[in-house]
């Protein structure tokens, strides 16, 4: 079974106005202007992960999850949240058919 993803999807134009599917207690600013495609670490110096490995995130979580604002929660905790907010966003991106997954046969 292969997923096949449209490459060609600008998935970061489609995050502007966009509810934060991250969601940090204490931390989300739940303003859908400034909601970005925030995507997970790991892809080395300079490059960004694939856009599918992003989340919608408000500016306030953004800051949190990428380190630049001041948190209760751990490193593993935020993660957690990011890659939640991973999965949400793509259930949203499935059910707007902005992207599909094919599965060969």
């Amino acid at each position: 079974m292969g997923h096949k993803w449209n490459d060609k999807t600008k998935l970061r134009g489609k995050a502007k106005g966009e509810d934060c599917q991250v969601r940090v207690p204490g931390v989300c600013n739940f303003n859908a202007e400034t909601t970005v495609l925030a995507h997970l670490g790991g892809a080395g110096m300079g490059t960004k992960n694939h856009d599918i490995q992003g989340a919608w995130c408000c500016s306030s979580c953004h800051d949190t999850i990428d380190g630049r604002g001041s948190t209760q929660f751990t490193k593993p905790e935020l993660t957690l949240m990011h890659l939640e907010g991973i999965m949400r966003t793509i259930e949203a991106l499935l059910k707007r058919e902005i992207i599909e997954i094919k599965v060969n046969k």
